[in-house]
C-alpha cells in the first residue's frame, strides 16, 4: 500500500471531530462532558494520538453515543432517518477507506465504516505481539468472532484450551467472552488476518468494536 493511499484512511480524529462539530461543542465542552483531557482530544483530532479501548468506552458512555459510532463515518445531517428494518444494505470496503487503529498488539483497519449499525464488524489486522508475556492480559468481550489467516502463521491462545497454531488459509472461530490473544507464529516476521466480530443484535454492543485493543 503506498503512502498516498494511506493518507485516505478514515481516522479516529476525523470521526471525533465530526461528532463534536455535529453537536456544536467546543473542545473544552467535549472534554468536560467526556472526562478526556482537552489536550488529549486536540491530539486525537489532529491524528497525533489514538485512544485505548477503555478510553474509547469512556468517551462513548460519557457522551451517551454507541461505541460503534466511533468506528463509523458520521452520517450527514441531511441524511434521512431510516425507520423499521433495513434491507438491501451494502458497502464496499478497502484498506484505503477503512479506519486505522494502532495498539501495542495489533495494527488493524475497520472496514465498511460508512455502513452504520452493523450486525457484524469486519476487521483487517496485522498481528504484532510474539509472546503471551508481550501481549499481556487476555482479551475478553461480548459476542463471537472469526479470523482467517492471510499471511504468515498465527498462534491462538485461549484461557480454556492449549494454544492452536494456524497456517496461511486456515481459520478459527471462538466465543469472544473467553479470554484470547492472537500472536505472530514462530518463524514468521509478521502475520496478517481478516476477522469478523458479531453478536446477537445490531452493534451498539460496545465490546464488539475491537480485536485486542489494550
Amino acid at each position: 500500500m503506498n503512502n498516498s493511499a494511506a493518507d485516505t484512511h478514515t481516522t479516529l480524529g476525523q470521526v471525533v471531530r465530526a461528532i463534536r462539530q455535529r453537536n456544536g461543542w467546543t473542545l473544552k465542552e467535549m472534554s468536560e462532558r467526556s472526562g478526556i483531557p482537552l489536550s488529549t482530544l486536540s491530539k486525537i483530532e489532529h491524528d497525533r494520538l489514538t485512544l485505548t479501548y477503555d478510553k474509547l468506552l469512556q468517551l462513548s458512555q460519557r457522551l451517551n453515543i454507541p461505541l460503534s459510532d466511533l468506528f463509523s463515518v458520521p452520517a450527514q445531517e441531511s441524511a434521512p432517518a431510516t425507520a423499521g428494518p433495513v434491507t438491501g444494505r451494502r458497502a464496499k470496503g478497502t484498506l484505503d477507506t477503512g479506519m486505522r487503529v494502532e495498539t501495542d498488539n495489533y495494527d488493524y483497519f475497520y472496514l465498511c465504516t460508512e455502513l452504520r449499525k452493523k450486525s457484524m464488524i469486519p476487521i483487517f489486522t496485522k498481528v504484532r505481539a510474539r509472546s503471551v508475556e508481550e501481549f499481556g492480559e487476555l482479551i475478553r468481550h461480548g459476542g463471537e468472532e472469526f479470523i482467517f489467516v492471510l499471511e504468515g502463521r498465527v498462534e491462538v491462545h485461549t484461557e480454556f484450551y492449549d494454544p492452536v497454531v494456524l497456517e496461511k488459509w486456515e481459520s478459527f472461530y471462538l466465543d469472544s467472552s473467553m479470554g484470547h490473544a492472537y500472536l505472530v507464529g514462530e518463524g514468521c516476521d509478521e502475520a496478517l488476518i481478516v476477522g469478523v466480530c458479531g453478536g446477537d443484535e445490531r452493534i451498539d454492543v460496545e465490546s464488539l468494536v475491537h480485536i485486542g485493543a489494550k
